[in-house]
């Protein structure tokens, strides 16, 4: 049963790739987006402390991302498909476990903002935005490349988008990943932080975990 529950997915997914990523796409926006504004009650509220460890996590997981991303690259620029094939996947499992740590981060604790002025808040805002912009651009892009790669054999993938998507994706995700990284540093290890009380980034949308004590302004 569940081989062939298998074969069907792999069936509807090699047949239908646009559709599959757009459906998974959809999914992974809606469940951001649900973190954000506090509508999916799926985490337990989180220390600050346990905040602050899933931030650094986080960034040790895209760190290893970004370099998994890099190395794919390297082996396919050498030809060598099967290495290239583990350490794109190697990525990708990487960013769903990051995906789980930032829901959970941002579910169940709370999003930071930047306590510096003048030309480095300028620069820190303007790194994420473009990080904000293209992790949304590169997830369907992403999805796509991955379930091509899945689904059809290193021969077969000659005759899709696999390659062009890839490139498209590999240069969103690396970009973005790297800027996520300069930005945690800015936030964590440069300047200070207080809890951003918002449901994204640009919009001020109250959310209750401020009830749970930390105050608004508070510095860490």
């Amino acid at each position: 049963m569940q081989t062939d529950s298998g074969s069907w997915l792999r069936r509807v997914a090699r047949e239908r790739p646009l559709g599959v990523t757009a459906v998974l796409s959809a999914i992974g926006y809606a469940l951001v987006a649900g973190a954000f504004a506090g509508a999916i009650p799926l985490f337990p509220p989180l220390e600050r402390s346990t905040v602050n460890l899933f931030g650094h996590l986080i960034a040790v997981v895209n760190a290893s991302a970004l370099s998994a991303i890099l190395v794919g690259v390297y082996f396919i620029t050498h030809d060598e498909v099967e290495k290239h094939r583990a350490a794109m996947l190697t990525a990708f499992a990487l960013i769903a476990v990051f995906l789980v740590l930032y829901l959970w981060k941002v579910g169940g604790g709370f999003e930071k903002s930047i306590t510096v002025t003048g030309p480095p808040e300028i620069a820190y805002l303007l790194m994420l935005a473009v990080h904000i912009i293209l992790s949304v651009v590169a997830v369907p892009v992403v999805l796509y490349a991955v379930i091509l790669g899945l689904t059809h054999t290193p021969a077969e993938l000659r005759s899709t988008a696999h390659a062009r998507v890839g490139r498209i994706a590999v240069a969103a995700w690396s970009i973005s990943l790297f800027l996520g990284i300069v930005t945690y540093v800015m936030l964590n290890h440069v300047y200070g932080w207080v809890p951003r009380e918002s449901a994204l980034l640009l919009v001020a949308v109250p959310r209750p975990a401020w009830d749970l004590g930390w105050g608004s302004g508070g510095r860490e």
